[in-house]
Parts: C-alpha cells; structure tokens; sequence
C-alpha cells in the first residue's frame, strides 16, 4: 500500500486583470481568469473564468471548464462542463458533458452534449437506490 505524502497539489490561478488587452493564442495547464479583453484562440487543458465585465473573442476555445460572468464569443468546447452565470453572454455554439445556464443569461448558439460515464436506468430501479448513485456521482 502507498504512503500519502500529506502535500496536497495546489490549483495556481492566473489573472489577467480588467486593464489588461491581450490579442493572440492562450496555452495554459491551470485555472485562468480573464477581466480584460481578449481576441484570439484558446488551447488549453486547464479551467477558464471569464469574469465580470471581461470580452473574450475567440473563433474556438478548447478548456476542461469554463464559468462565464462577463461575455464569449466564439465556438467553445470544454470536457467537463461550462458554467453561465446571472448577467453572462455567451454568443457562439458550446460543447460540454455538463451544461448549466443561469437565468438572466443570454445564450445565442447551439449545444451540443458529449458523452457520459454510463446511463442511468431510472424506471426499473428503486428511488432510494437512484438517488443514492445519484448523490454518489455528484457528491
């Protein structure tokens, strides 16, 4: 049996901040924040926020998540899940496993849902035992 460390990997977060413009290609590993304004194309296996106020305009997007605050344009496709939060706009088709839209976003595009793990059988199973393989999926 392995011995933990007890070191725990820490997440960096990067920010580029509200008086920031940047024009080009982004590559990055961990979670990225952008406040500012952006045009380009985004590449990357981390976490990406684009925050309050923020512009970002891309032709594509390819990230493991994205929350939106501020506002996208352009295709994006993210592993896991992409994020609209209340007051987001998000202009351009999305792909994800998980999708969640806020109310008071404006969303003008298509979604398209990727792959899960495995498919739920809700109608022949008892409602505690769904509930809990829910819970265990989520928690």
């Amino acid at each position: 049996m392995a011995k933990s460390t007890g070191k725990k990997k820490e997440s960096r977060l990067v920010i580029l901040g509200d008086s920031t413009s940047f024009n080009g290609r982004l590559r990055f590993k961990e979670t990225l924040c952008i406040q500012g304004k952006f045009r380009g194309n985004i590449e990357a296996t981390g976490a990406l926020i684009v925050d309050k106020g923020a512009v970002v305009e891309a032709d594509h997007i390819s990230v493991t998540s994205l929350s939106v605050f501020g506002t996208v344009y352009g295709a994006v496709h993210a592993v896991d899940k992409i994020d609209m939060f209340p007051g987001a706009e998000v202009h351009g088709d999305v792909t994800a496993a998980r999708l969640r839209i806020a109310d008071g976003v404006l969303f003008e595009g298509h979604c398209s849902m990727t792959g899960t793990e495995k498919e739920v059988e809700i109608f022949s199973r008892p409602t505690e035992e769904l509930k809990a393989e829910l819970q265990r999926r989520n928690g």
